[in-house]
């Protein structure tokens, strides 16, 4: 696999573009003075001025990615199958590989017979695993995904790997925790919502837990870095703002961001998570109530990047 042309920073192409995270990344992207094309399922309009369109219909294991790719320098893969609250699949871990790891593995070998130069993929720090307890998940960890959500995105993270060893195209990893920002989604968005409508809340003792998150711009930032940075290739990068917070801490900032109060009720974390385990929402109980702490070191020192 060769790569001579000459006008590199290139275009970049980034997937899941309408979503939360990749609308941001278009837009940190073209403010950077960056060529941008989309890949769309549905065109709904509404981008910055110079970005190209590219429909190319659902994410899966058979997608033609060929006509969205010519041109492309560097590919952003922010699509996947995520925020499945309510999961109906009989087989999730099926559905959630075809939409996640299979899908960005014919996407990688597609863009390295494309001559694409590097791909950024996003991943889940959920490769590292569910919780923490007092020690913080680090780059160099085992992989101990607790999810068919985050046992896709592990294969998919070793399936790109192969195809970099295959064929000379630059894969870069990149594991986020919990994203925040206006209009999140998954369980930060229902919390968004319930906040604003003021209902009371039993996490007014859950004080005590820590837990990285990461912005949604601060995030872009760092994949835009990731698409040049020559020490970036063939790495994996955890991410966060650098600061954890307690869940009763992140719903106050919430509050204070959208302008209201939040009503916490005092409950006993232990009560809490007993009656969650109950309910069968242990992994709701993993994240409003456990710890998740991440160790941003690698990134810091191979990047040269500060939260």
């Amino acid at each position: 696999m060769t790569h001579n042309r000459e006008d590199r920073p290139g275009r970049v192409l980034v997937t899941g573009a309408t979503g939360f995270l990749g609308r941001a990344v278009v837009n940190e992207l073209t403010a950077r003075g960056r060529p941008v094309r989309v890949a769309v399922r549905h065109d709904p309009g509404d981008w910055p001025a110079g970005v190209d369109i590219a429909v190319v219909g659902d994410l899966g294991p058979d997608t033609d990615w060929s006509a969205a790719l010519e041109g492309i320098d560097a590919v952003v893969h922010c699509a996947a199958r995520a925020h499945v609250l309510n999961e109906t699949a009989t087989d999730p871990l099926t559905v959630f590989r075809r939409a996640n790891a299979e899908a960005a593995v014919h996407l990688g070998r597609q863009a390295a017979q494309a001559d694409v130069r590097r791909v950024v993929f996003i991943s889940s720090i959920g490769v590292n695993g569910r919780e923490t307890h007092g020690v913080p998940f680090t780059a160099h960890d085992a992989p101990a995904p607790h999810s068919p959500y985050a046992v896709s995105k592990h294969e998919a993270e070793q399936g790109l790997t192969a195809v970099a060893a295959e064929t000379g195209l630059e894969v870069v990893t990149i594991r986020p925790p919990l994203i925040t920002g206006p209009d999140a989604k998954g369980n930060l968005g229902t919390l968004a919502r319930w906040i604003g409508r003021g209902l009371p809340l039993p996490f007014g003792l859950v004080n005590g837990n820590r837990r990285d998150l990461v912005s949604r711009d601060r995030l872009a930032a760092l994949i835009s870095d990731c698409l040049d940075h020559p020490a970036a290739a063939g790495q994996t990068f955890l991410v966060s703002d650098g600061a954890p917070v307690s869940t009763r801490g992140l719903l106050l900032d919430m509050a204070a961001a959208m302008g209201t109060k939040a009503r916490l009720i005092p409950v006993p974390p232990a009560l809490l998570g007993s009656a969650l385990c109950l309910a069968g929402k242990e992994a709701m109980r993993s994240q409003l109530l456990g710890d998740l702490e991440i160790d941003i070191t690698h990134t810091r020192d191979t990047l040269g990047w500060r939260p």
